[in-house]
């Protein structure tokens, strides 16, 4: 199962957690239209069949085909010089 960083956290519950959003609201990582990389979005709560993770409060959806590929990987998250968010996924040492 994807495991979340104190970071990633953090960054996850700054952006769902507005008074204007529903309470189940997270970041969903599902494939991308073109199919050869995943996307990350805020979506109002899980969709028909994805996985939740949960920590802390920070709710990540994952679409299955996410699942399958993000199994035992980790979700950080980074800032760059202009403040922008960054998500990057550790792959799991073999």
């Amino acid at each position: 199962m994807l495991t979340l960083t104190s970071s990633a956290v953090q960054v996850i519950r700054s952006v769902t957690e507005q008074p204007q959003l529903p309470p189940d609201t997270g970041i969903r990582i599902a494939p991308q239209d073109d199919g050869s990389s995943l996307g990350l979005s805020v979506t109002p709560g899980p969709e028909a069949g994805d996985q939740t993770v949960e920590a802390e409060g920070a709710r990540v959806y994952l679409e299955p085909t996410a699942a399958t590929v993000l199994e035992n990987s980790t979700l950080d998250a980074t800032f760059d010089e202009q403040g922008e968010v960054t998500f990057v996924v550790a792959e799991p040492e073999r």
